[in-house]
């Protein structure tokens, strides 16, 4: 059988999760009660499947840091990781297409892509292996393959797929994609057997896909076309990047893979299967994974409840006192506070979506920001002041820069910097510090092999983040 690529979709804001996911650290990068995210398990259940050598990842380049981080985490066989980087979001139909088009190039036009979501659960992994060595039998006969969860209630909150003829043992014919149903509607199609949960998984194999492409969506086509032939590509030791153009790619069609091809294609079929599945769409969906106590209520991190039914507290670093309340979603993150009735948690994003029209740094930031060579946090702001805690990996540096409009005064908390202020170089030490003015250029290097961890005090009239000048890349 032709080689397998299993391609990990990783993006997306994951509104309905505000405030733990946000558009520059969207859902998968949530963890769950183990400590690994979303993003994480989905690469190891990808891993793990017979004969994988390769893992494509389909990411906004903003977040490629973030993915790598949690991908150095988890990659104990050093498998090689390929990344195709989008400028922007333009839906599934363009990052699948493109991801296509990418593995006829390196791997040729018959290998087979498992296209899976970066933000779902999945619990039984035999009978996952299982699904996908039925699709991967199908991809080869010519379908367009994806995957249909056995539906356990009448979710009103899904996309459904309707069965048709049966092709084999395993899969069917795909009689047509059902938008999400009212409950009743939901109800009648529990009841009557022949519709799955959507799970929005594919199996695809290169050649069918980009034939069936061809027929029913040419403009798609010619738009990842496109944007594939003027990408930049990168290759490190174990991993290579192919960052897509802005100009073009911002240009293709805006439209989910399901829509653009499969409602119109003669060639899908769908595997049925039982995979303990969840897609965590909601904070709802979360605690359902979780116990309860003996009042219903699911607690992370430390609280005190006093007459509190059927609550979900998730405040992981801060104490929580309840009194006299039931019913309620209660998340707590440094910088962000939600407070909400648990029967309407799908409706969340309209307080994420309100944030985003203000312009408000809690849509898009959490306080601690990923970066290529670490991650900092905004301790405290106020007037002419900012304190940040920076950590530095070993053997990473920050750009060489220069702030018109503020000063900083860095404190060395654990390992070694070195430190280019001006026209000197030196070395600090734990507990040494250094004072930059405006409009110095310096840099911060970690040479150790331990983590750098420093706080960094900036004072000055303007001190947002686009007061930067840098005068080479990291």
């Amino acid at each position: 059988m032709s080689e397998l690529i299993p391609c990990i979709l990783a993006g997306g804001a994951g509104t309905r999760l505000w405030p733990v996911s946000r558009e520059a650290r969207p859902k998968p990068f949530m963890r769950m009660a183990d400590q690994q995210s979303l993003l994480q398990k989905t690469f190891l259940r990808a891993s793990q499947l017979p004969g994988v050598k390769c893992m494509l990842t389909v990411t906004h380049r903003e977040l490629l840091f973030s993915t790598q981080d949690d991908y150095r985490e988890v990659n104990q066989t050093a498998l090689p990781l390929d990344y195709i980087l989008e400028p922007c979001g333009r839906n599934t139909a363009v990052a699948i297409t493109v991801a296509a088009l990418y593995a006829q190039q390196q791997y040729g036009e018959q290998t087979q892509l498992l296209v899976l979501p970066a933000d779902h659960l999945i619990h039984d992994q035999d009978a996952f292996a299982a699904a996908v060595s039925s699709a991967r039998a199908l991809a080869s006969a010519g379908h367009l393959v994806t995957f249909g969860i056995q539906p356990e209630r009448a979710e009103t909150g899904f996309g459904y797929i309707e069965l048709g003829s049966q092709i084999d043992n395993n899969g069917y014919q795909v009689a047509r994609f059902v938008e999400k149903p009212d409950a009743l509607t939901a109800q009648a199609y529990l009841d009557g057997g022949r519709h799955l949960w959507n799970a929005g998984m594919f199996c695809l194999q290169v050649d069918h896909l980009l034939s069936e492409l061809q027929l029913h969506a040419p403009s798609i086509l010619s738009a990842a076309r496109d944007s594939l032939a003027a990408s930049r590509q990168l290759q490190g030791q174990d991993s290579r990047q192919c960052e897509l153009p802005a100009e073009i790619f911002a240009k293709a069609p805006d439209i989910a893979i399901d829509y653009a091809l499969f409602e119109v294609s003669s060639r899908v079929a769908v595997v049925p299967c039982v995979l303990g599945w969840s897609d965590i769409g909601s904070w709802q969906a979360l605690r359902e994974l979780l116990p309860s106590d003996s009042q219903g209520n699911q607690v992370t991190g430390e609280s005190v409840l006093h007459d509190v039914h059927n609550c979900y507290i998730d405040a992981p670093t801060r104490l929580v006192g309840l009194l006299g309340v039931h019913d309620l979603l209660v998340v707590d993150t440094p910088d962000a506070l939600l407070i909400a009735d648990a029967s309407r948690s799908q409706e969340v994003k309209y307080i994420a979506q309100e944030l985003k029209q203000r312009g408000h740094d809690a849509y898009r930031l959490h306080s601690t920001v990923s970066r290529p060579w670490g991650t900092y946090c905004v301790v405290e702001s106020g007037p002419r002041y900012k304190i940040k805690r920076i950590v530095v990996r070993p053997g990473a540096s920050l750009s060489l820069q220069m702030h018109h409009h503020r000063s900083e005064h860095w404190i060395v908390v654990s390992g070694m910097a070195h430190v280019t202020n001006g026209e000197r170089e030196f070395m600090l030490d734990t507990n040494q510090s250094t004072f930059i003015p405006a409009g110095h250029t310096h840099r911060l290097s970690n040479p150790g092999v331990i983590d750098l961890v420093m706080i960094e005090v900036q004072s000055g009239e303007y001190l947002s983040e686009d007061d930067i000048v840098r005068f080479d890349a990291v």
